[in-house]
């Protein structure tokens, strides 16, 4: 983006003119008035998801009723799904399937890793990755140690540039988020692919805020496990699946820890021993939810129409419009952009939070400005101690939603509304 000195709103509508995306939009239902950049959160509604759901509600349930395990494909969605996220993160037919939710398939592919790893004692994070992945390394470290009886140590690193000094012949699994939660940062996939099987370790991406925003090629990396969700940028809907991706040559000796009757190489002979199923099968657990599942099927309608590499080209130019009207009309109130300025490093978010500098707002001050920026129809989230986070899905937010979202910070600012008691108070989320 050029210098926005010279960039008004007729110049974002004259970019949505030219907008290859465009046509996008009008497949969500966006509420009228409301600039949506959550998607990084919980993605926007495909128009064509209701009418979905109330078919498999009323057709495939209602009529079909327990027939339709069989005659419309139930039982088989978590796979036939799982070949249909495949393009979008680099990944053959035959090597993704859906999960339950992000955290249990984190679990799964963590402890299915280290098990290839006998005898190293050691699993890598990252300190700022989202909560949830360390909670559940917690078990995994208990559950998967390196079998003298003792739990696998765990170590969290601050960023990249601490990765080497971790890294030995003691570490069994690295588990990474590709793009940060909090700030949208991006690591190269492909580098720290390689930096971590220079050192014998096996490779787990989680990929909760790349899938549907920036291209994603686990198989070109080199990667050997990944996890995602899908009610973020894909939209799937709220409490929609997480999927698992194993790379292939991974798929028969792989022994995930949760071996329910649906990862059952015979399922229906009942049989009381596990027996695990041949492939990426054997990540099943337990009976899919299928009303959730139905809802991510009618918005991969959408993604197959895709152009991935458009898409980043948008998301591009979207945010970095974002941060230099950041940079030119709300540095008075001491507002600084936290997530990276290089483009090759920065995901479909961008994250403010205010510096602490004379009579500039104070960090804490986030929060209840968030408040009232949603209030005025601009959608995004507050995330603790201190950042401002919005998303840029780019099938459905445009140049001129960008403009008008900073002009409504610019406004809530100015007018320091944000300072009415009622928008610090805080909800059970944020």
């Amino acid at each position: 983006m050029s210098t926005q000195h010279s960039i008004d709103r007729a110049t974002c509508a004259d970019l949505d003119a030219a907008d290859p995306l465009a046509a996008f939009r009008e497949r969500f239902e966006l509420p009228a008035g409301v600039v949506y950049l959550d998607g990084n959160s919980l993605g926007a509604l495909p128009r064509s998801t209701p009418a979905h759901l109330e078919r498999v509600i009323r057709e495939e349930w209602g009529t079909g009723l327990i027939r339709s395990w069989n005659d419309a494909g139930w039982f088989d969605k978590p796979r036939t799904l799982g070949d249909r996220i495949a393009p979008l993160i680099g990944a053959a037919p035959g090597e993704v399937v859906l999960g339950d939710s992000t955290s249990a398939s984190l679990f799964q592919v963590a402890v299915a890793a280290a098990r290839l790893r006998p005898g190293r004692n050691a699993i890598v994070s990252e300190r700022s990755s989202f909560p949830t992945d360390l909670y559940m390394l917690e078990s995994v470290q208990e559950l998967a140690g390196d079998g003298s009886g003792d739990p696998l140590e765990r170590r969290l690193i601050d960023d990249e540039s601490d990765l080497d000094a971790v890294l030995g012949d003691d570490v069994a699994v690295v588990v990474l988020t590709h793009v940060n939660y909090r700030t949208g940062r991006m690591y190269d996939l492909a580098e720290v692919t390689r930096r971590v099987h220079e050192a014998g370790a096996l490779m787990v991406w989680d990929l909760c805020h790349s899938v549907g925003a920036v291209p994603v090629d686990l198989n070109a990396a080199g990667a050997d496990f990944a996890i995602g969700c899908t009610y973020k940028y894909l939209n799937g809907g709220p409490g929609s699946p997480s999927f698992i991706w194993v790379a292939s040559r991974h798929l028969a000796t792989a022994r995930p820890p949760l071996t329910g009757w649906h990862g059952h190489a015979r399922p229906f002979d009942f049989g009381i021993d596990y027996a695990p199923a041949d492939g990426i099968t054997r990540f099943r657990v337990g009976t899919p939810q299928l009303l959730s599942v139905a809802g991510l099927e009618a918005s991969l309608d959408v993604w197959a129409d895709v152009d991935l590499e458009a898409l980043r080209e948008k998301s591009l130019r979207l945010t970095e419009l974002f941060i230099a009207l950041v940079d030119t009309r709300l540095a008075p109130w001491g507002v600084e952009v936290v997530s990276p300025r290089q483009s090759a490093k920065r995901g479909s978010q961008v994250a403010l939070r205010f510096a602490e500098a004379g009579d500039a707002l104070e960090a804490g001050d986030g929060y209840a400005v968030m408040q009232a920026i949603i209030e005025r129809g601009v959608i995004g989230d507050f995330r603790a101690p201190d950042l401002m986070r919005f998303g840029f899905a780019p099938l459905y937010v445009s140049h001129t939603d960008v403009w008008d979202a900073v002009a409504v910070i610019e406004e809530v600012l100015a007018s320091e509304v944000w300072r009415e008691p009622r928008y610090a108070r805080r909800g059970a989320v944020t």
